[in-house]
């Protein structure tokens, strides 16, 4: 897949949530979302 540029439309997706849940983009349809991770403390990467 290609990298995303500004303004582009993001992919559907779904990820686990830190609470167990699973969280899709679908869910937020029409809302404004911001997409922020980071990785695992203690991990390499």
């Amino acid at each position: 897949m290609a990298a995303l540029k500004e303004g582009d439309k993001a992919p559907a997706f779904r990820l686990p949530a830190d609470d167990g849940s699973e969280v899709a983009l679908a869910d937020y349809r029409g809302k404004n979302v911001i997409f922020y991770f980071f990785p695992k403390a203690l991990t390499p990467g």
